[in-house]
């Protein structure tokens, strides 16, 4: 076994299916580089035991832990952690634990506020509502408060507990701090001339000022984890091989 690894934390819901062939390719990369690659499905998602209506924060947060915990038993001791979207902001949370060894963490399009995200992932809803109806029969305000009593929801097939939601509606990547050597922060974007977002640029801010190095970068693409269909950023891969060359 490589004494370099890697594990990769996917994405929530249909983000994790829209981005398997992005996130297949960099994994034969970093294995043609001479890195040990786990790719994990959580549980509930994928082919894991268990359903989605079954996930927790704290259960996935264990099941890296156990992928980090398997590389290290066949002797790899070195360890990045590389995440995308809601599975980025999960593998920073893993690194605030110093106990948890990690050199580096690789961040793709993490997602930097959970409450904005789950008012996202909720409009999916109200969407669907519309396409079916010709109206939507409920708002983001009323979903919340199912949520908030208790109930679980069906979102575009994915049955979210009130408590897996409410844990990533109180996630602020601003207040997470990775115990860990380097961070390297990529985005994808169709702009002309590629620059970090000002939502995440505030975030780099912050971490600047503490001990471990932060680079980041953004890049020109497609954001393949929702496009309709699969879609491939070469860029992407250019710069997280730049990434983990990097010292």
């Amino acid at each position: 076994m490589p004494e370099r690894g890697v594990v990769y934390v996917h994405p929530f819901a249909e983000e994790m299916n829209k981005a398997r062939r992005m996130a297949a390719l960099q994994c034969v990369r970093l294995a043609a580089a001479g890195y040990a690659v786990l790719q994990i499905d959580l549980f509930g998602c994928g082919d894991s035991a268990g359903g989605i209506a079954d996930a927790r924060w704290s259960i996935w947060k264990d099941d890296v832990r156990a992928a980090l915990e398997w590389l290290r038993q066949r002797g790899t001791a070195a360890i990045t952690l590389w995440g995308l979207r809601l599975g980025a902001t999960l593998a920073a949370d893993v690194t605030r634990d110093s106990g948890a060894g990690i050199e580096q963490l690789v961040m793709w399009q993490p997602v930097v506020n959970g409450e904005q995200y789950l008012t996202q992932f909720l409009r999916l809803q109200l969407a669907a509502e519309m396409l079916s109806a010709g109206a939507s029969q409920s708002g983001v305000g009323e979903l919340r408060a199912a949520l908030a009593r208790g109930e679980s929801l069906e979102i575009a097939g994915y049955e979210l507990h009130p408590e897996l939601a409410l844990a990533i509606e109180g996630l602020k990547l601003m207040e997470i701090l990775p115990a860990v050597r380097r961070v390297h922060w990529l985005e994808v974007t169709a702009q002309p001339e590629p620059r970090i977002s000002p939502a995440s640029q505030r975030v780099l801010e912050a971490w600047r000022t503490t001990d471990f190095a932060v680079h980041a970068a953004a890049v020109s693409g497609e954001p393949f984890w929702s496009t309709l269909e699969i879609t491939e950023c070469p860029a992407l891969l250019d710069a997280t091989d730049a990434a983990m060359s990097r010292r």
